[in-house]
């Protein structure tokens, strides 16, 4: 039975928790007004975004969470998104990972997305 990873979601301007883990940052575009001393990360895999596409169509509307989360799912399986996914399962083996966002409700943002399908 495979165990179920630690996966946490939190925005990237909150302070580091101590159970953070490793920190990524999941957003295509670098967080305003951030500075990488601030972010902490461990690193940034813009490559596992959603594309600019779906970004832009989405707007971060929560009547269109569903279908977002649904075409961002699909966008994932392309080749290009694989690796990137595969590299985030890697990072959550045996550690907590924690998905950085700089949206303002991670709640309905695609690092919620991928922590669900990390989770899996």
């Amino acid at each position: 039975m495979a165990h179920k990873r630690t996966v946490h979601v939190r925005r990237v301007y909150e302070e580091p928790a101590q159970t953070d883990g490793t920190r990524v940052l999941v957003d295509r575009i670098w967080p305003r007004g951030m500075t990488k001393e601030k972010a902490h990360l461990d690193e940034w895999c813009k490559q596992v975004a959603p594309s600019t596409e779906l970004r832009k169509w989405y707007s971060h509307d929560p009547e269109r969470f569903p279908e977002f989360s649904r075409r961002y799912r699909t966008e994932l399986k392309d080749p290009e998104h694989t690796d990137a996914v595969a590299h985030l399962r890697d990072l959550a083996q045996n550690r907590t990972l924690t998905l950085l966002t700089a949206t303002k409700h991670p709640e309905i943002s695609e690092a919620e997305v991928l922590a669900e399908l990390l989770r899996g």
